[in-house]
């Protein structure tokens, strides 16, 4: 496995030659073929067939034949333009970059803005997309994370059922779109975090056990037989997903990789798979010069994932942290069942803005174990990224509800101040900086009508625990797929619009103060008022004096707090009270130590000031 190209599928030689290389240890015989063309490979060591051919040219469409028998689709195919089940077409990756000045910025000034591709816009591919850059430049984040798009079944899906890694999804735009938003993105400033799962294949399409052992029955996950990383024959299918890492970071500039769900990936080698794709994405950018981010989603609160190889973790750069999210909904009044049930709501709130971690060696009733370890003290804020939504934890509500229709004006503001006001990496989920009210819903588009019923039938036994007044909406029916696009007219609403602003401003203010945008963990201090379901967080720098003071009431009352005596010049930076922002009434602009001050029913405000 080469650093500086890719070895699998089909690529093509500065001669223009095509280059094969497909990974089938249990066959006898290995061809690739086409209506005009039949190309038998030779057999090399580890189970690796290849060859070198004038016979394919850029888009021609072909199968792979093992034995004589079966006819199936490359697994390492960079575009599947008729479906998962037809022909895979041969592309050469070559693109015309025009980035060469874009230098990837600090992962603590990422403010990140989560969309999927298909229903972000009305056209739902990456053109679509293209269009709204602008905007989304206007509002002031710095990077777009987009949903998985290697290619599923049909046109419609989260993106989760991916079966060909490879490929982008045809019906987004195919790889030279994406390659194309990329490019547009870094010309405007624009960052570009790709989600990816390494650990599952979906299942319709999936014809990677065919080729080899690329699962292995030692261990399930929630979608079946685990990925096969620390078995026999497994060095291919770790090469495979080191290479698409790469792939993605060499041949289409991504900047950063999500990584989706790695608790699920089961590996117990000396060299765990995602050390080793840190230390190849290391390789990658010591050739390049571009840095690269990696950041994962777990949900095991074990800081291993985000410490650096040299302290024996694991080497991810970042990590997506889903306690913040439920402490932070269950403070704002969502009902504690099923995983919300483990949240007491402020003080667990509290503890996740210090710690970043709310179970950190503590007993979960929910898991019916003591659970978590803390964060390390030198791993800075930036390592973690909240949210006050996002595609699951939207989708995994029965009917979609965005905040937007589960909480008021007031609450909606307040919570977007907590996480762009926190000590961590902020994340947007698309619309909900306007308030969209059109649900995210899970949907798919699968051809398999036995798949289709389980798919809804999994669907309601997953919600058993949290909803049991109402039935899912059917995620096969194209009516749930068009009923979660995004509605860009509601922008135009005076209060939809308001928000956008006052999202906006925030966005801004945490740029400008660099005691905002620091993720300095070490000079954050939170203050908690159980009896008023009130916060007071201290953002701060170490060793500085200057300082932004913010006051957070979740309770629907009006609550008084003291301003600390040990402060002075304490301004008004923010208000979400002012009616400006369609707010009851304006705090003062200024403040004296030890003044009280009275927050408005749902509110946040901010103040700058200094130690005495």
């Amino acid at each position: 496995m080469g650093i500086s190209k890719r070895s699998l599928g089909i690529n093509f030689t500065n001669e223009k030659q095509a280059a094969i290389r497909i990974w089938a240890p249990n066959a006898t015989q290995v061809t690739v073929q086409s209506d005009d063309f039949y190309v038998p490979l030779d057999q090399e060591d580890y189970g690796y067939w290849s060859a070198i051919t004038e016979k394919l040219g850029v888009g021609s469409r072909y199968w792979v034949l093992l034995d004589n028998e079966k006819r199936l689709p490359d697994p390492a195919s960079l575009s599947q333009p008729d479906g998962v089940h037809e022909a895979s077409e041969a592309l050469d990756l070559n693109y015309y970059w025009q980035d060469k000045d874009w230098s990837n910025i600090p992962l603590k000034d990422y403010i990140f803005y989560e969309l999927h591709t298909g229903t972000f816009t009305p056209e739902g591919n990456f053109e679509g997309i293209a269009a709204k850059l602008d905007y989304l430049l206007e509002l002031g984040v710095t990077a777009i994370e987009l949903m998985p798009i290697a290619a599923f079944p049909g046109t419609r899906n989260w993106g989760y059922d991916g079966v060909f890694p490879f490929a982008v999804q045809s019906s987004y735009g195919g790889a030279k779109g994406l390659q194309a938003l990329v490019n547009l993105c870094h010309q405007k400033g624009l960052a570009v975090v790709l989600d990816v799962v390494y650990n599952h294949v979906g299942p319709e399409g999936n014809y990677l056990a065919a080729y080899g052992p690329y699962f292995t029955d030692k261990y399930q996950t929630p979608w079946g037989s685990a990925v096969n990383y620390d078995d026999r024959d497994c060095d291919a299918v770790r090469d495979m997903v080191v290479e698409n890492v790469l792939m993605w970071f060499r041949d289409f500039h991504i900047d950063a990789l999500r990584l989706d769900a790695v608790h699920a990936i089961k590996d117990f080698s000396a060299l765990h798979v995602l050390a080793e794709i840190r230390e190849k994405t290391n390789a990658l950018s010591a050739t390049t010069g571009r840095t690269h981010y990696l950041i994962a989603e777990s949900d095991l609160n074990d800081p291993r994932y985000i410490s650096s190889l040299k302290e024996n973790g694991l080497g991810m750069d970042a990590q997506w942290t889903d306690e913040f999210h439920h402490a932070l909904r269950v403070t704002a009044g969502e009902p504690k069942k099923g995983y919300y049930s483990d949240f007491s709501g402020i003080s667990d709130l509290a503890k996740s803005y210090t710690d970043a971690y709310v179970y950190t060696r503590t007993y979960s009733k929910e898991r019916g174990k003591t659970f978590g370890r803390k964060a390390a003290a030198n791993q800075p804020g930036s390592q973690f990224v909240v949210f006050s939504q996002n595609h699951d934890q939207v989708g995994n509500r029965m009917l979609g509800e965005r905040s937007s229709t589960l909480y008021s004006f007031e609450m909606q503001k307040l919570l977007a101040a907590a996480v762009l006001f926190s000590p961590f990496q902020p994340l947007l989920f698309m619309g909900e900086e306007w308030g969209e009210t059109n649900p995210f819903l899970y949907f798919v588009s699968h051809g398999d009508a036995t798949l289709v019923e389980q798919v809804r039938e999994g669907r309601k036994a997953e919600f058993a625990a949290m909803h049991t007044e109402s039935m899912a909406p059917d995620p096969q029916d194209e009516s749930t797929f068009q009923a979660s696009k995004l509605n860009w007219e509601r922008l135009k609403n005076p209060g939809n619009h308001q928000l956008f602003l006052y999202y906006q401003q925030l966005i801004a203010l945490r740029k400008k103060y660099e005691v905002l945008s620091g993720a300095d963990r070490n000079a954050c201090r939170v203050f908690t008022f159980h009896e008023k379901n009130c916060l007071l967080l201290e953002r701060g720098v170490t060793g500085s004096k200057a300082l932004v003071l913010c006051f957070l009431n979740f309770s629907t009352s009006m609550q008084h707090l003291i301003v600390p005596g040990y402060l002075k010049q304490v301004s008004k930076i923010i208000d979400s009270s002012d009616p400006i922002w369609h707010g009851p009434k304006a705090a003062p602009d200024q403040l004296f130590a030890d003044q009280e001050l009275t927050l408005h029913p749902e509110s946040f405000i901010a103040y700058s000031a200094e130690y005495v």
